[in-house]
């Protein structure tokens, strides 16, 4: 069975953590609510038993990270009088003593929990929190992507069921798919990305309602992502800062389509991929 975006997510952030900070163990998971999270993912643990543990808001070095929404620490967890201490016997069975808790806030709303730890009571310095900060970066913007994609997703599911939608609603249509095929790349859940990969060709292939004539030309899926970016006026500078690329490599893939589609300019690539129901 396919791992979920989450464990991926929170499985590379913490296997970042670890590198970039030292420290031993790593470990985190999501909200399941505005108050709790729970630990689904452990980095470099001994034992199982912090998997399953769920952390309140408030409570513990984790939940007073969660209520704070910022990153906190103890030198020696056992012994701290700045937390309360319901997590204990999790904390002592792993061995764990100097702990560093951080959370994962998007748009303001603390989303997750991402932990790194000593088995020694030593104070933690600027660099390690710096790593842990980072780490938890990482999965913010996964998480941002996330929404992005499935907030797009639900629109275009029902433009692209709604054959009598105005020829005007279409403009809308092909911004999505612009959108979404610059979502792509960023997505590393692999049934996440298959199903915006499939979006988009519902997309391409439903204005007008055309079907794809059989033997038409295939374009590499970047060079679908430019023309789609040169179908909304974008110059090669801007599709290059919109598809995270070089200027000159937006350039590539653009003679490279165009002579794949026999075209001789911009527009009449764009018309041609529209022909072929490459793009919508």
């Amino acid at each position: 069975m396919p791992e979920s975006v989450d464990a991926i997510e929170m499985q590379s952030a913490l296997l970042r953590l670890r590198r970039t900070s030292g420290l031993p163990v790593a470990f985190g998971g999501l909200l399941s609510d505005a108050r709790h999270a729970r630990i689904a993912e452990l980095n470099g643990a001994q034992t199982a038993v912090l998997r399953g543990l769920v952390i309140s808001a408030g409570s513990g070095l984790g939940g007073k990270s969660i209520a704070l929404s910022r990153p906190c620490a103890v030198t020696d967890y056992r012994s701290s009088r700045h937390i309360s201490h319901e997590y204990d016997m999790a904390v002592a069975a792993e061995g764990l003593r100097s702990v560093v808790a951080v959370p994962v806030v998007v748009r303001r709303k603390v989303r997750g929990l991402l932990y790194g730890a000593l088995r020694e009571p030593i104070a933690l310095g600027d660099r390690t929190f710096d790593a842990a900060v980072a780490a938890a970066r990482d999965v913010e913007q996964s998480l941002v992507v996330r929404d992005e994609v499935q907030q797009l997703l639900s629109v275009t599911r029902e433009q692209v069921m709604d054959p009598s939608a105005a020829p005007e609603a279409w403009e809308d249509v092909r911004e999505a798919h612009r959108e979404l095929r610059a979502l792509v790349p960023k997505v590393v859940d692999p049934a996440l990305r298959d199903e915006l990969l499939s979006v988009c060709e519902r997309l391409a292939s439903a204005a007008g309602h055309r079907t794809p004539q059989a033997g038409t030309v295939r374009l590499a899926p970047r060079e679908v992502d430019v023309l789609a970016c040169v179908a909304a006026g974008a110059t090669n500078a801007v599709a290059a800062d919109r598809l995270a690329l070089r200027p000159e490599t937006v350039k590539g893939y653009l003679r490279s389509a165009m002579r794949k589609l026999g075209a001789h300019t911009r527009l009449e690539a764009v018309v041609a991929a529209r022909r072929a129901g490459l793009l919508p």
